[in-house]
């Protein structure tokens, strides 16, 4: 009788405690979320299934009504992140709105922090903040490594003052820089997915000098008359993948710049603004690169251009290995243009002998409507002529009742299948076979 009273009550225990932890993992899977133990002020939260930490902006002093400075409770709360180790997540919350001045955030960190904005960050309205500090950045992030930034939330650079004393807007301005809203600077492994950035003051979203990045799910919006206000800006960084994303700004939706190499971007909604853009490279003589660049899949209307390559004389260098692919516009000015004249100045440009040479540049399965009648340009260097372009199944005909025609000037290349307008250069199936056999040697971009 000893025996089976000791192995019931043992039995009790264990059964006890089993169901106590299965009933606890089921509310926390009913849950949606991590169960979490609450630990003293430090607003330090910590799952015990996964070891993550849950860092709240709001534990570390943050108001959250978007009158009051809540820059140093973020700076707190990520230098916290940065020093621990493990999994942190740093939580601007929702339903909250967090008015964040300038902010220099830089690595390397202990930790892989996920950065979720769930609630909305607001820039301060008044120039005047930025006296005295970087005109060109506000929420400045450089040299973290393994970064996610998410959360469904909201990124608003108040840019109206901005606009308003821009050179572009009022000519007898004189021309200042402004902040790019979101920049990551020498960054590895990034991911950005999930948010929305609004009214920048200039560019929304940059990534330079970085490595690895993957950008989905991301809306960007200002209004078509807002000056420069890039959607996403890609420089000297290499390994990027831009996919879902819905891009309505003043200026290019994405615009590809010097250095940047293995760039794959899909299914990207583009419209108002300046279209997708390599370049502009070459300027004030320097020495650019732009190779390996997939756009595939695209939607754009009532842009300024569609697909465009533009490049300044007197520069050096070369934009190579590039396709455009399965795009369709609407009320596209300039639907496919290459200008190795661009001249983005007050003054004329002086004429060069030498140019950042376009090389191996395909066109692809592009239809829709031009607002122009050029429907296709290539405006190449007498110097450097544009070659290897290649155009396959295009058909772009005028939004208005009319034709569109194609103009080409210094351009050599081959090309295939129905065209409309009609090419202004020769169609070559030798050509065509070499084209097809330098693809397949090209290293695939996929894999970024």
């Amino acid at each position: 009788m000893k025996n089976i009273r000791c192995c019931s009550t043992s039995t009790f225990i264990v059964i006890f405690i089993y169901t106590t932890i299965l009933v606890t993992a089921c509310l926390t899977h009913a849950a949606g979320f991590d169960s979490v133990i609450q630990l003293p002020p430090s607003g330090l939260r910590r799952t015990r299934i996964r070891s993550r930490w849950v860092l709240s902006v709001s534990d570390y002093g943050a108001k959250g009504d978007g009158l009051h400075n809540d820059t140093e409770a973020f700076l707190e709360a990520w230098k916290i992140a940065c020093s621990l180790s493990g999994f942190i997540n740093v939580v601007f919350p929702y339903g909250k709105t967090f008015l964040v001045h300038p902010v220099d955030i830089g690595g390397p960190c202990r930790s892989r922090i996920t950065l979720r904005i769930s609630g909305t960050i607001v820039a301060p309205p008044d120039p005047v903040v930025w006296d005295g500090l970087n005109q060109r950045k506000w929420l400045y992030f450089h040299g973290v490594n393994h970064l996610t930034v998410d959360g469904g939330g909201r990124i608003n650079g108040m840019g109206q003052e901005w606009w308003v004393r821009s050179c572009k807007i009022n000519s007898t301005n004189p021309c200042h820089p402004a902040p790019t809203a979101l920049t990551f600077h020498r960054c590895k492994d990034l991911k950005v997915t999930n948010l929305m950035l609004i009214n920048s003051q200039q560019t929304h979203m940059s990534f330079t000098n970085c490595m690895r990045v993957a950008a989905s799910h991301i809306k960007l919006s200002a209004p078509a008359f807002s000056p420069n206000t890039d959607g996403i800006h890609i420089s000297s960084t290499k390994g990027v993948e831009v996919r879902d994303c819905v891009i309505r700004t003043g200026d290019d939706c994405i615009s590809i710049v010097r250095n940047s190499s293995r760039v794959w971007i899909r299914n990207i909604s583009c419209g108002p603004g300046h279209g997708i853009s390599i370049g502009s490279l070459g300027k004030s003589k320097k020495w650019e690169m732009v190779q390996n660049v997939i756009v595939d899949g695209a939607y754009l209307y009532n842009t300024d251009n569609g697909v465009r390559i533009k490049t300044w004389q007197g520069g050096s260098g070369f934009a190579s290995k590039i396709t455009f692919q399965n795009i369709l516009m609407e009320n596209v000015s300039n639907p496919i243009i290459i200008d190795q004249y661009y001249c983005d100045s007050r003054h004329p440009c002086q004429n060069e002998s030498s140019a950042v040479r376009v090389e191996n540049i395909s066109f692809i399965d592009i239809q829709g409507t031009s607002a122009t009648e050029e429907a296709i340009k290539f405006s190449c260097s007498d110097a450097s002529p544009c070659e290897g372009l290649y155009l396959e199944n295009i058909f772009l005909a005028s939004y208005v009742p009319g034709n569109t025609s194609a103009i080409c000037w210094q351009a050599h290349g081959t090309a295939r299948g129905f065209l409309y307008p009609p090419v202004c250069f020769s169609i070559s199936d030798d050509a065509f076979i070499r084209h097809n056999i330098r693809l397949g040697s090209n290293p695939a971009i996929h894999s970024v």
